[in-house]
């Protein structure tokens, strides 16, 4: 059988207590499985192990047993194993044990609970017995049948009682025996229990030695691990020492840099000064021109508002014109009897159809430009590609091509210019297409055009090919990469049309080319200006050997509109006779034109080439290579460069040194008209500048200068394209290029080396004009001087010049090798050294003396003073340079007193040299000195518990860095920082904290000692006085933690009186300093809080005995103060106020837009209604300037402002960082017993000072509702009732927080409803707090809510108000009396609240209450003679057939607000006829306090007639059910009419006393009903009068009437005859007639008798 298959008895008996007996025996024999008994020994048994006890297998674990237990023994896994099952299964045995005995007590209480039960059912059958022999004997049937039945209910408890008494025993027994068993099963295993004990102690003691082991390896581990953090803590402390000699030698080379760069600080600073002035200079003009500027441009704009002004009214008047001109037409067509107003319309509508034609030929027009110019367009890409496609031309058949001669030459003349420009292309095709356009004949003209263009192609192309094959192919080549020039003509051409001249034969000769020449070959128009007319007179001659006429064609397109032919055809003319013709031009652009003008004669057609070019500028320069040749050092050549304009265009020139030209800067830049008078210097200028413009073309990519006058300018700017007012750029961009004109001047009149340019460097050249531009050669330096420059110019079309200059200097035989010395900054009363070096190349020994001034030669020394260089060689002086203070005095000239620099000029005196040798020292002077702004320190009065501060400042005047360090520093002194050493910067100062802590009670007089780098001394005097308090606080300073806002941080220390004889509250010492000389009293001592801090102290003030300490608590409440969130509030009501005025202006904008864009709607065929008219423009709305600020002391915001001005902060909040100082003011003592009320003598020596750091932080967690208020108020609850609040908070912190609380008083009315939760960052929670008060009073409470940086303290408050409502009913009983069947009558009750508070209340009904009994034997007794409210229970009585309630209450529940009343309806509704109708109500308050409990009651009639009164004679219990309707048999007429009768019992009971008895009287009330079905009234009579009186009855009205809504009394009285007999009933039956809307008879039984005394 496997271990783990197997089960112990223990286990079965645990989990099946029924098998407890079989299964219980623990044998230490194991049986065999055949047995199958599932039993098994303890000791055999194996199990896994735990987790926890897998150390047992160690080897270790073995021998630790075997040394606590038993050496020669190893315990062994299983037994362990063994041991701990044992235990398992002994507990739970005596878990089984202590269950067993609980069912075992349980159920003898139960039991013992059961025999209370039946004796109390015994009793109470005892007690009913009783009282029902009492109603047997009273003769009350009613009341012996009820308790006949509460009788039997308890004899059947009893019975039930009796047997579960029986029940419970057995299960007792049953208890107690199993009981018995499981002790039993205890003792066998006593003596188990008692190994299993020794066992695990022995276990004990083995772990704890392992532990031990365990623990001593730990131990030697951690020792390792120390060891070998020590080892590395070493290495880490060796390499950081590594670290910072590295990084001394790195500031000590810093320091070396620093001293390097210094001598250049002067340098620079003066630089940086000069060019600040320069820039200011610029910046001036700058401004002057831009002012300018500004002035022009708004003369500009006055004049166009004139013209716009005038535009207006002259519109205005034309309007008004022809108005009265349409009421003239108006009035005239009136008066002569013609309908006005259809004539009119019929006018208008002329009109509008006359438009709308203008509107469509405009239209198809432009739409015949688009389609001739896109025709146009095609042809030329098609010939362009044609041809570029074209094949090499075929020779003639006789092999040869023919001459050309002269036409070739001008043909190539002809096409050597440059092509027309895209602008003037598009100009001319527009204007041949316009001039097409207004023809007769645009088709024919339009298909002549083109013919004639492919015939000039074709002799362009014809005259192109050379005479023999190869004779000018690179030129042929050149010709056919060129575009020709596209011709048409306007007249048709001749009937021929062929492209190529056609060979002619005359006098037998073959002659080829055209028939006339032309003188001159070219037409040229040189220079022209727009504007002018210029004429040419042209001879053409006939060349041919034959006749021939000449006939004009016309011009190209280009010159047709500015070139107009006068000639009159000659006729024929013989060869060599000629004819004259004149071209007159008439420019009208500024642009280079061509083209020909084209002729027909009898052999083909010829052309006269036309050139018009405007004026130019043609620069050129003699020489661009300038060499000066070879000069000594010191001389000064002067070379000229002659600069010719040859055209006829003035351009501005500049020179330029820049060594290469881009392409933005290779043209001196012209300002623009605009601005010329700004930029302009000359008066020449100012006519040039301002008739030049440029101008890009789109086309060839090539800049062509344009010259206009200024009004064509100034009317083509306005419809001048996007492209050129891009490329001119706007007005503003004038004056910085101005600017850059200016910069680049200044930039060339810097020198570059020896060779420099002459004064002359920019100006403006004329036509025809030269200038001379001076360059001047200085060599100061020997070698090769170089200069390259170009000469710009303003002309776009004019290229820079460059100009190459070159010059060698050499220098004279001695020279100093360093002609400047810099001696660097140099200190007062300092000696420093320097070498000269003086070298030679002469071939001969030199004499040399060296000079010093007059002014330096009690300051500088050069030694020797004269010596002899030798040839080729050089020689070494010595100077020395110690500088004194009277060097401003002695050298004025070379000293500057401000800034230090000497610049000392030296010369070198050179027998049989003219000219010295001059060379420089320089130097920066400065002082040594350190100075204090104080050289006197008072401390004052010192505690020894204090330490005071005084600071010095100490400034370094010298330009040097100096190390300083205070030596023989007293050990009650301190200097920081770095303890009185360091460092200090030319010119720096460096606060020094001098601190003096007194450690004895005397004067104390000193010098502080301040040493310089240079071993100089710098004293100050100190002096102060030491005192020591009575009182002594425990810490001086408190750090606080980092607090949130809300949150509080508390400190404890103690403040002590260390005095404690008379002798020691005096002072030894000076008779300046002493303690109070009064006996040994208690000190007062006093915190003074700063104002408007977060610190708190407790106890703020008090007395201290000798030797007593009392304990202060400082607590720091960091909060937002008042004034802040008042600033942030202003804030941001000042920006919502400016975002509410935007937004005002931008829906009145958006208004004053949609006026705008309304249209006027206008009728056809009818004149609307007359608009007036106005030149008034619509109002603007007025922008309201955005109001300024105001002043937080004067605005308040509201509490809404306050809140998300505070929110907004706390959100806002970063850290804050604040320290205060508190001083404790200490008493000299006690005031005297005299001057008791006398101010105690506070000595300001004795006061001590506790400093406090403390830092805010932002709160992780704030209040988000109850506007942020820490404070819950539940204001006045009633007493009982309950009322919830919530409060959310937010955590706006980066991290998670678990919420945690503080605990609320358990039996205090305040109470955490929910639990608090960890919330993530941004997260909230919201906290459900309730208050129910169960007293009158006013309560309290704080609570935490904590997390882990901060504890939000909450404050709940409430008062309990006790509820006082009345009620206008009394209480007792609510009659609703008798209504009718299905109809309704209600009472109103009137609830009043008088308290302060409002209070709930809500109204019960016993009907409507799910506990009320079901039976109905509780309600008899209230309906059985009088009511009387203090003996009876309220009773629900009979109740509706249809479920609903008879009685309803409207409203069931509500809350009456304080002082004010609330009205209850109660409705009586039955829908059946009873008078058993009765309900309980109660109105009670939310705190189950009852106001008023009443019994209501009610009738139901079917007639409008009732009777009431009478004895009770059925049971006031009835079926919900409505009555059963039983078949009948078929009655007659009169049985039918007959209805039976009401039976009523009148039961009058006489008394007997003295031999005579008395009258007995009863009522009997009759009324009627009033309702809204019927108001008849009703009425009653008595039958059988007479036999009533017979018998001694007598009734009190016999009959009568009832009005609605009445009741009458009846009254019955009998008074006993003579002959009655005592114990004799007298009974007699009389009807009673109801008549109402229904007939009703009462059989009334009157029954009287005599009852005696014992009854």
């Amino acid at each position: 059988m496997d271990v783990e298959d197997r089960e112990s008895p223990l286990d079965v008996a645990s989990d099946e207590c029924v098998m407890l007996g079989a299964n219980s025996q623990i044998s230490t024999d194991e049986d065999s499985d055949e047995d199958g008994s599932g039993q098994e020994s303890f000791e055999d048994e194996e199990a896994a192990l735990p987790p926890d006890l897998e150390w047992e297998d160690d080897g270790d674990g073995d021998g630790d047993l075997a040394v606590a237990v038993d050496f020669s023994k190893k315990r062994s896994c299983a037994a362990t194993a063994r041991m701990f099952k044992l235990r398992r299964n002994l507990d739970q045995l005596d878990c089984f044990h202590r269950q067993k005995e609980h069912d075992m007590l349980k159920a003898r209480e139960e039991l013992k609970l059961c025999r209370q039960n039946v004796e109390s059912v015994l009793e109470q059958r005892v007690n009913l017995e009783k009282e029902m022999e009492q109603q047997k004997a009273d003769d009350n049937c009613v009341a012996v049948f009820r308790l006949r039945a509460q009788h039997k209910h308890l004899c059947q408890m009893l019975q039930g009682e009796e047997e579960l008494e029986g029940q419970l025993n057995m299960e007792l027994k049953q208890r107690e025996l199993e009981l018995s068993e499981v002790e039993v099963e205890l003792g066998r295993f006593s003596s188990l229990r008692q190994e299993v004990d020794v066992e695990e102690k022995v276990f004990q003691v083995c772990k704890a030695h392992k532990a031990e082991s365990r623990l001593q390896q730990e131990r030697k581990a951690s020792h390792n691990l120390k060891v070998k953090l020590k080892h590395l803590t070493e290495d880490k402390q060796a390499a950081m020492l590594k670290r910072e000699i590295e990084c001394q030698k790195k500031t000590a080379e810093s320091q070396v840099s620093r001293k390097k760069a210094a001598k250049y600080l002067k340098e620079t600073i003066k630089r940086m000064h000069h060019q600040e002035a320069e820039k200011e200079q610029q910046n001036r003009e700058l401004l002057e021109k831009r002012i300018q500027a500004v002035e022009s441009l708004k003369t500009n704009i006055a004049a166009t508002k004139e013209s716009l002004r005038a535009q207006q009214s002259r519109a205005k008047a034309n309007a008004q014109r022809k108005e009265q001109q349409q009421r003239q037409l108006r009035e005239s067509l009136q008066a002569q009897g013609i309908n006005s107003i259809k004539h009119m319309y019929q006018h208008k509508a002329l009109e509008k159809r006359q438009q709308k034609q203008e509107e469509f030929e405009e239209r198809q027009k432009l739409k015949r430009v688009e389609i001739v110019s896109k025709i146009l367009l095609e042809e030329k890409l098609v010939k362009s590609r044609k041809r570029h496609q074209a094949p090499q031309p075929k020779l003639t058949p006789t092999g040869k091509y023919p001459s050309l001669g002269r036409e070739r030459d001008k043909l190539l003349d002809y096409l050597d210019t440059s092509p027309p420009s895209a602008s003037q292309y598009k100009t001319t095709i527009e204007a041949r297409e316009l001039s097409d356009m207004s023809s007769s004949s645009d088709v024919e003209d339009e298909e002549d055009s083109m013919q004639q263009e492919g015939e000039q192609q074709s002799l362009a192309e014809s005259l192109v090919e050379p005479e023999f094959s190869g004779l000018w192919d690179h030129n042929y080549k050149q010709l056919l990469q060129e575009k020709p020039v596209l011709v048409q003509s306007e007249e048709p051409v001749l009937a021929s049309g062929k492209s190529n001249m056609s060979a002619k034969k005359c006098h037998g000769r073959e002659v080829k080319g055209p028939s006339f020449i032309s003188k001159p070959e070219v037409i040229l128009f040189k220079d022209f200006e727009v504007g002018k007319m210029y004429k040419k007179k042209i001879v053409l001659t006939n060349i041919r050997y034959n006749t021939n006429h000449c006939k004009l064609l016309g011009v190209s397109d280009q010159l047709k509109d500015f070139i107009s032919i006068n000639f009159e055809p000659p006729g024929f003319l013989s060869a060599g006779m000629s004819c004259d013709m004149q071209a007159v031009f008439q420019p009208m652009i500024n642009e280079d034109l061509g083209g020909e003008i084209q002729f027909a004669s009898s052999v083909g057609l010829f052309s006269v080439p036309v050139r018009c070019t405007i004026k130019k500028c043609d620069l050129e320069v003699d020489s661009q290579f300038i060499d000066f040749g070879l000069h000594v050092v010191g001389q000064t050549i002067l070379r000229t460069v002659t600069l010719t304009n040859k055209g006829a265009l003035a351009t501005l020139y500049s020179l330029d040194t820049s060594t290469c030209l881009s392409p933005e800067t290779s043209h001196v830049p012209v300002p623009s008209t605009a601005s010329a008078n700004t930029c302009q210097k000359t008066s020449s200028q100012d006519t040039t500048c301002g008739s030049q413009r440029s101008s890009v073309s789109m086309v060839t990519d090539e800049l062509q200068p344009k010259q206009e006058s200024l009004e064509l300018s100034e009317a083509s700017q306005q419809e001048q394209p996007v492209s050129e007012a891009s490329a001119t750029g706007p007005p503003e961009a004038a004056p910085e290029a101005c600017v850059s004109i200016d910069a680049q001047m200044d930039q060339s009149h810097s020198d570059f080396g020896d060779i420099n340019l002459g004064n002359v460097r920019e100006g403006e050249i004329g036509p025809s004009e030269s200038i001379k531009l001076e360059l001047v050669f200085t060599p100061t330096i020997p070698g090769e001087a170089k200069l390259d420059f170009h000469i710009k110019f303003s002309d776009l079309a004019s290229k820079p010049i460059p100009i190459q200059v070159r010059g060698v200097a050499v220098s004279v035989p001695v020279w100093v090798v360093q002609p400047s010395i810099d001696l660097k900054i140099c200190m007062f009363d300092r000696l420093y050294q320097d070498s000269i070096k003086v070298q030679s190349r002469a071939s001969a020994a030199l004499k040399v003396t060296f000079e010093v001034c007059q002014e330096m030669r009690n300051h500088m020394e050069i030694l020797p003073k004269t010596g002899f260089i030798q040839s080729q060689s050089s020689l070494t002086a010595q100077l020395k340079f110690l500088p004194r203070c009277s060097l401003s005095k002695d050298a004025q000239e070379f000293f500057d007193k401000d800034t230090g620099v000497l610049d000392v000029p030296l010369t070198v005196q050179v027998a049989g040299q003219v000219t010295p040798v001059h060379f420089t020292v320089q130097a920066v002077v400065t002082s040594s000195d350190l100075h204090f702004d104080r050289t006197e320190l008072d401390f004052g009065y010192c505690s020894f518990y204090q330490s005071v501060k005084s600071s010095v400042r100490l400034t370094n005047l010298s330009m040097l860095p100096q190390d300083f360090g205070f030596m023989a520093v007293p050990e009650f002194m301190e200097v920081q920082p770095n303890d009185g050493f360091g460092t200090l910067l030319p010119q720096e100062t460096l606060e020094m904290d001098l601190i003096f802590s007194a450690n004895k009670a005397k004067e104390y007089n000193f010098q502080l000692c301040c040493k310089s780098g240079i071993n100089r001394d710098f004293l100050v005097s100190c002096r102060a006085v030491g005192v020591r308090p009575p009182l002594e606080l425990s810490h001086s300073v408190v750090q606080f933690g980092a607090t949130a806002i809300g949150d509080q941080s508390t400190a404890i220390l103690y403040l002590l009186n260390h005095e404690s004889s008379p002798n020691q509250s005096r002072q030894a010492g000076s008779s300046v300093v002493k303690d109070s000389m009064a006996a040994v009293a208690p000190r007062l001592f006093s915190f003074t809080i700063p104002k408007d801090s977060d610190i708190s102290i407790t106890p703020v003030a008090g007395s201290l005995l000798p030797g007593e300490r009392c304990l202060v608590q400082v607590t720091f409440r960091p909060k937002l103060s008042e004034q802040q969130i008042k600033d942030e509030a202003v804030r941001l009501l000042h920006r919502a106020t400016l975002l509410r005025h935007k937004e005002l202006e931008r829906i009145s904008l958006a208004e004053q837009e949609a006026k705008k864009d309304v249209p006027v709607e206008t009728c056809k065929g009818k004149k609307g209604p007359g608009i007036p008219k106005t030149n008034k423009l619509p109002d603007m709305p007025k922008t309201e300037q955005p109001t300024q600020s105001p002043d937080p002391a004067d605005v308040q915001p509201s509490p809404e402002q306050y809140e998300e001005a505070r929110a907004t902060l706390l959100y806002s909040f970063t850290q804050r960082y604040s320290q205060h100082t508190v001083p404790c003011y200490v008493s000299d003592g006690d005031p005297v017993k005299e001057a008791q009320q006398a101010q105690p003598a506070w000595s300001p020596f004795n006061t001590l000072y506790l400093k406090l750091k403390c830092p805010a932080a932002q709160p992780p967690l704030v209040v988000l509702s109850n506007n942020g208020h820490h404070v819950i108020d539940f204001q006045q609850v009633a007493v009982g009732e309950k009322v919830i609040k919530r409060f959310t908070v937010q955590n706006i912190s980066k991290e998670s927080l678990d919420l945690r609380s503080s605990v609320l008083d358990l039996h205090g009315p305040f109470s955490l409803v929910n639990a608090l939760r960890c919330i993530g960052p941004g997260g909230k929670h919201t906290l459900v707090l309730a208050f129910s008060p169960t007293l009158e009073k006013k309560c309290r409470e704080s609570l935490e809510v904590r997390s882990q940086k901060m504890t939000l303290e909450m404050t709940l408050c409430g008062q309990g108000v006790v509820p006082a409502v009345t009620s206008s009913h009394p209480g007792d009983l609510l009659d609703f009396g008798y209504v009718l069947e299905k109809e309704s009558t209600s009472h109103v009750l009137k609830l009043e609240n008088s308290s302060a508070v409002a209070v709930g209340f809500r109204v019960l009904l016993a009907s409507l209450s799910p506990s009320r009994p079901q039976g109905g034997a509780d309600m008899v007794a209230s309906l059985l003679g009088d009511y009387t409210a203090s003996q009876l229970q309220p009773t629900v009585g009979t109740q509706n057939y249809s479920g609903l309630s008879v009685f309803s209450v409207v409203p069931a529940e509500g809350s009456i607000a304080p002082g004010e009343s609330h009205n209850v309806t109660v409705t009586f509704r039955p829908d059946h006829s009873s008078v058993n109708y009765s309900d309980k109500l109660t109105i009670e308050l939310m705190n189950k306090t009852q106001v008023c409990v009443m019994d209501v009651k009610g009738a139901a009639s079917s007639c409008n007639m009732y009777l009431y009164g009478g004895d009770l004679l059925t049971v006031p219990i009835e079926s919900l059910l409505p009555p059963p309707i039983i078949s009948q048999p078929q009655l007659t007429d009169s049985e039918v009419r007959e209805k039976p009768s009401i039976p009523v019992l009148v039961t009058l009971r006489s008394s007997y006393s003295s031999g005579a008895s008395t009258a007995a009287v009863r009522e009997l009330q009759v009324g009627c009903i009033c309702s809204t079905q019927t108001k008849k009234s009703g009425e009653f009579n008595w039958d059988n009068v007479a036999s009533l009186q017979a018998m001694g009855f007598s009734v009190e009205p016999s009959k009568g009437s009832v009005e609605p809504g009445q009741k009458r009394t009846i009254t019955v009285t009998w008074t006993p005859h003579s002959g009655y007999k005592p114990y004799e009933v007298v009974q007699i039956c009389v009807p009673l007639t109801l008549k109402g809307d229904e007939t009703n008879v009462y059989s009334v039984t009157l029954m009287a008798l005599v009852p005696t005394s014992s009854d």
